[in-house]
């Protein structure tokens, strides 16, 4: 008897405890199928269980284990939460209803659908799989699954996941959403495109604040500029494209105001005939300009190639106008040396405290230079060589033409000494000034695919 009492008393609790669905309709038939109590219930059913409500056209009810199958037209609410579906099942024990036949949740925040889903009452906690979409009034989001906790707005997405919202779209093998503080995590091939320029950024991870509109990128992010370049011949228009990669340790993007990309530690820029080597890169995308700088606690300066030519300064900043180069400016220990296509022994060199660089057509036409300028540039008659010349001056500019200094004007108390060639021929290396330096490791469009190809970058 006591036993038998213990037994009613558990048994009551444990009812309690997982609350007996109850399922009523217009026809009820019930019935016994291997040893298991089951009832058909068929039209405007209606199920529930606490604050759980579930309508159907049909459902078969387990007695025994407190489950129901849902057929046809089913939508299960829950306070502000509803999901639909056309057929499923409802675990009562587990407070759970799961479906295999297409299913939608909407809890007016946000709307989350797939081809198969599950959702665990008491945790207020989905897990949808198979063509996952989720959107709210501010992205969409989709992904092969997708756990969405409601309590926290958070959803955790994994394969080939996308989020897209009015300014950027991510691409990535896994992705946390936090949609109330609107901060999102990405991991693995990820894949940022800015929808309001021709901006794509690859990494590894990233960190993006919404409301703040800041991005950060880590693990070796990699910046993609595709511009269309036109010029003008004469009568004739003619369309070309040039790509700008910046590869980085770490990138971050701040959207307010002014586009500005901030690439640091072991920068390597490409685009064109211009390269460069730094440690600190900013890329005000909107003024269209490029500054790189050194650090204060290093002596390595930032480096700069161009066609021919390599220039080092504390400070350097590139100017485009309609994709091109147009100006560049060295501040700080300026150092610009240009190698001669034809006799590669021989380095036009010139040291300033600063200088400015002009370009005319992709070309540099200019060099002017400020303060305590010192310059050896060789001379040709016709192409032959012909000697050099070492100057030193307050101020300087140069010209060139076709990569070669076609005249030089010196300013405040020039001074000039001239080097006939049978001085010059086989000795040039005795012709190099105090900090001249060739720099061997300048990046290639080789490296930057390389680069590339190491990511599964998607932009669909």
């Amino acid at each position: 008897m006591r036993l038998l009492l213990l037994f009613i008393i558990l048994s009551s609790k444990i009812f309690a405890q997982n609350d007996l669905i109850t399922i009523v309709g217009d026809s009820l038939k019930g019935m016994v199928i291997g040893g298991e109590s089951i009832r058909e219930v068929i039209g405007n059913v209606i199920l529930t269980q606490g604050n759980v409500k579930v309508t159907c056209n049909k459902a078969i009810q387990y007695l025994a284990r407190n489950d129901a199958e849902l057929i046809g037209n089913v939508i299960v609410t829950q306070d502000t939460l509803t999901i639909r579906t056309e057929r499923g099942f409802y675990f009562g024990n587990l407070r759970k209803t799961i479906s295999n036949s297409g299913i939608q949740l909407d809890d007016k925040k946000v709307i989350l659908s797939a081809k198969n889903g599950e959702y665990y009452f008491d945790e207020n906690r989905a897990f949808f799989k198979d063509n996952v979409k989720l959107y709210d009034t501010i992205s969409t989001l989709t992904s092969d699954a997708l756990t969405y906790f409601r309590d926290k707005d958070k959803a955790i997405a994994v394969g080939l996941v996308k989020i897209e919202d009015k300014e950027n779209i991510i691409y990535s093998d896994s992705l946390e959403h936090f949609r109330r503080e609107q901060k999102t995590f990405a991991y693995n091939n990820v894949v940022i495109r800015n929808l309001n320029n021709n901006i794509t950024v690859l990494g590894n991870y990233l960190e993006d604040d919404r409301i703040k509109k800041y991005t950060l990128i880590k693990d070796s992010p990699i910046l993609i500029q595709i511009d269309t370049i036109i010029t003008k011949n004469n009568d004739s228009t003619v369309t070309s494209y040039d790509t700008l990669f910046i590869i980085s340790q770490e990138m971050e993007i701040f959207r307010e105001g002014e586009n500005k990309f901030v690439a640091k530690d072991s920068v390597k820029i490409l685009r064109g005939l211009f390269s460069s080597l730094n440690e600190i890169t900013i890329y005000l995308r909107d003024s269209s300009k490029i500054i790189s700088y050194k650090k204060p606690d290093l002596e390595k300066q930032p480096v700069v190639w161009y066609e021919y030519s390599q220039l080092t300064g504390d400070s350097i900043t590139i100017y485009l106008i309609d994709n091109k180069i147009s100006q560049l400016d060295v501040d700080g220990k300026a150092f610009m040396l240009t190698q001669n296509e034809n006799y590669q022994a021989r380095f036009d060199q010139s040291t300033s405290s600063s200088a400015k660089i002009y370009f005319n057509d992709n070309k540099v036409n200019k060099v002017e230079y400020f303060g305590n300028v010192f310059s050896i540039y060789y001379m040709f008659d016709n192409e032959k060589p012909n000697g050099l010349v070492k100057a030193n001056s307050k101020e300087a500019t140069i010209y060139f033409s076709e990569n070669e200094v076609s005249d030089v004007k010196l300013i405040g108390n020039p001074g000039t000494e001239y080097y006939p060639e049978n001085l010059v021929e086989n000795n040039e290396s005795n012709f190099l000034l105090p900090r001249f330096n060739l720099i061997q490791n300048r990046p290639t469009k080789e490296l930057m695919y390389s680069k590339l190809n190491k990511f599964k970058w998607r932009t669909h």
